[in-house]
């Protein structure tokens, strides 16, 4: 953006405008989760086919999101960006009246697509429509959205599904598109430097989008099928592991050595980028590995409802709004590697507290253990977008948001599926040890017993039966017991890698005072 260049409209205006369609983006990853059961007995599928309900639209928005700098240069990014609003929208209707399973899912394919192109673009409009020293406080609008959408994605999606219909998750999404589209179309503009860089675009690169959509593609599927299919077990994980390597690799080699990449691999020989990309998968792998890690445990172990779940994690995402402004301010006072470091290190620490949930908490004290976590999150996303553009030149505007946004979506699939891996993995080894003590050799364990078995013959049941069902009540015991240490387990991993992120901040470039954001 040339000094001179300004928007015509207000930039709080621009800002709030893009943050629209940003916050009904990301909330479309995380609200249909709580619907599945629903969307599959409607539709007449199985679990396991209506998991393609979320995996197709994962597919999809990987493969969009490195391509959308080259696609928005191209086309222009307001163009873009709106064509991307509309189909979004215009699928979301689909999604809604789909009467089969197949149609709902190519129809999601679709949503993804258009998602896919939203959040980068959106970053790059804040970045070129917002001088330096105030880009700190436009990205903190930006996360509002992009932080509080995953928290509050179960509990409307659950409130949505129990009270009226599945459907209704996607038509909410109509009205948000055409207002968008309203204001894009009157505020939204591009800046002068994109006609040139378009004029400059050069012919398709044919190979190296196949090749990204082959490995970002083939990693989705194998990361949502993984654990279901027992990973390298599984001659079918195996195909996609090898697809995935050709891919990612072949389009990696491919790119450096084109003339008019699709994707700017050049971009990661600038140290403050690579480890904001970093940070920034890390960030997606903690929030949304978290966001499924909680609410599966109260709802698996403690009776909680999906919307009662759901409604632990909303507190933490307001807990990161009213932080956000704030740090809107600190990240162009302060060094923002100190925010980061200080985020992570919370982060950490509130993971390892976390360590203490067990079946006998209240509601009350699982909604802390979030917001703890929570006040760590708020003190990431800002200072990691705004770093990530230090010393980029401005061409580079819009690839710089589609990787960084890349790294939060396959952070946060990764985290996912490495919560599901290691609960299933560490629930056997915990149930195989605790087994080893629930034998007739352990007196306490017979003791139990036979004071169960007591208690139950005192209620009318027959010596047998009364074992019988002492036993059955002390296994049903050991296993919640082997899955809430699982579960720890999980917590302790996250919060090891996180507080390894704290280092890594101060590897980074460190930026003028005032200008965390400046491009040079």
């Amino acid at each position: 953006m040339s000094e001179q260049w300004k928007p015509k409209y207000n930039p709080w205006a621009i800002a709030m405008t893009v943050t629209l369609a940003t916050f009904m983006e990301v909330l479309d990853t995380s609200i249909a989760n709580v619907a599945l059961p629903h969307i599959a007995g409607s539709l007449s599928a199985g679990q396991d086919e209506s998991t393609w309900v979320l995996t197709s639209y994962l597919v999809s928005n990987a493969v969009v999101l490195p391509i959308s700098a080259w696609l928005a240069t191209r086309f222009g990014r307001k163009r873009f960006y709106m064509l991307c609003v509309a189909l979004f929208g215009m699928s979301s209707f689909l999604c809604g009246v789909a009467p089969t399973l197949g149609l709902l899912i190519f129809f999601r394919v679709l949503q993804g697509a258009g998602g896919g192109g939203l959040a980068p673009s959106e970053q790059a409009i804040l970045a070129d429509t917002f001088e330096p020293a105030k880009r700190g406080m436009a990205f903190a609008i930006y996360g509002l959205a992009v932080v509080l959408a995953p928290a509050v994605g179960p509990t409307l999606g659950g409130f949505i599904t129990d009270n009226f219909s599945w459907r209704w998750i996607f038509f909410i999404n109509i009205p948000v598109a055409i207002v968008s589209l309203a204001l894009t179309s009157r505020m939204v503009e591009d800046p002068p430097y994109l006609a040139s860089e378009r004029a400059k675009a050069g012919p398709v690169d044919y190979i190296g989008l196949g090749l990204i959509g082959l490995g970002l593609g083939s990693l989705q599927v194998m990361l949502d099928k993984g654990e279901r299919e027992d990973w390298l077990s599984s001659h079918l994980i195996v195909v996609f592991l090898v697809l995935t390597v050709i891919g990612v690799v072949g389009a990696v080699v491919w790119e450096i050595y084109q003339r008019d990449p699709i994707i700017e691999m050049h971009l990661f020989k600038n140290r403050t980028f690579a480890i904001s990309f970093v940070m920034m998968f890390m960030l997606g792998f903690s929030v949304y590995g978290t966001t499924v890690l909680i609410p599966q445990l109260l709802q698996t172990f403690m009776g909680y409802t999906a919307e009662l779940a759901g409604k632990v994690l909303s507190p933490g995402g307001f807990v990161i709004m009213l932080l956000m402004p704030l740090i809107g301010v600190l990240v162009t006072k302060l060094d923002p590697r100190r925010l980061v470091a200080f985020g992570f290190f919370i982060s950490a620490v509130a993971l390892y507290h976390m360590t203490t949930m067990n079946l006998e908490m209240d509601f009350a004290t699982a909604v802390r253990l979030r917001i703890y976590q929570s006040i760590g999150m708020a003190f990431l996303f800002v200072p990691i977008n705004t770093l990530s553009y230090t010393g980029v030149p401005q061409k580079h505007n819009n690839s710089v948001s589609g990787l960084m946004n890349l790294a939060r979506n396959v952070g946060g699939s990764v985290g996912i599926s490495t919560v599901t891996s290691l609960l299933a993995r560490r629930a056997q080894y915990h149930q195989g040890v605790l087994a080893a003590h629930t034998t007739e050799l352990n007196p306490r364990f017979r003791e139990a017993v036979g004071g169960l078995s007591g208690t139950l013959q005192a209620a009318g049941a027959s010596a047998a039966d009364a074992t019988k069902q002492a036993y059955a009540q002390l296994y049903g015991a050991m296993q919640r017991q082997a899955g809430v240490l699982a579960y720890i387990d999980a917590v302790v991993i996250f919060a090891a890698v996180t507080l390894a992120m704290v280092p890594l901040a101060f590897l980074m470039r460190k930026p003028k005072p005032g200008a965390a954001a400046a491009m040079h």
